[in-house]
């Protein structure tokens, strides 16, 4: 079950979740956590029940499709407003972003993440903010390439997630 070669990152489609993309969601996160490191409770949770954690909060996912195959997945997680006087303007976390390893350097990831990142730009944000890992490498080089800047250690707070310990933000502006 290989992406065709000729089959480029544009004619991947982008949408957002729909009911039933539940278990695409859950699968396309377990996947890569799952070879990586561990699930997590907080993994657990918002694959459990996304649309009461990231979507009713305010939060988005966005699916990437060729094919009707769910290839990769981004969520938008509401952190909250940047400033109490700012109605629209908000901060947003960049999470559980996946792309099955089979599409993984078509072109794929990148063209999810910038939809993402211009979905939470038309949304009035402000800030994004995101928790990845050291080992990968891949992803950090994309997050880097599109904008996200590491945060310095004074400006690092806990993560919930036992694995994050790189941490990066990117100022829209």
């Amino acid at each position: 079950m290989s992406l065709p070669e000729s089959q480029p990152a544009s004619e991947v489609i982008i949408r957002e979740f729909q009911s039933g993309d539940e278990a695409a969601f859950r699968q396309l996160n377990e996947e890569w956590i799952t070879h990586y490191f561990t699930l997590e409770a907080k993994d657990r949770k918002s694959f459990d029940d996304p649309q009461k954690t990231i979507l009713a909060p305010g939060g988005r996912i966005f699916f990437a499709i060729a094919d009707g195959r769910h290839l990769g997945c981004c969520a938008l997680l509401r952190i909250g407003p940047a400033d109490a006087g700012a109605e629209h303007a908000a901060e947003y976390e960049v999470a559980k972003m996946a792309v099955t390893p089979h599409a993984q350097g078509s072109g794929v990831g990148r063209k999810l993440l910038q939809a993402t990142v211009d979905a939470a730009r038309l949304a009035g944000a402000v800030r994004l903010y995101l928790e990845t890992n050291h080992t990968l490498t891949p992803a950090i080089h994309l997050y880097e390439s599109i904008g996200f800047k590491h945060l310095p250690p004074e400006r690092i707070t806990p993560s919930p997630y036992q694995r994050a310990d790189v941490f990066m933000e990117m100022i829209m502006t």
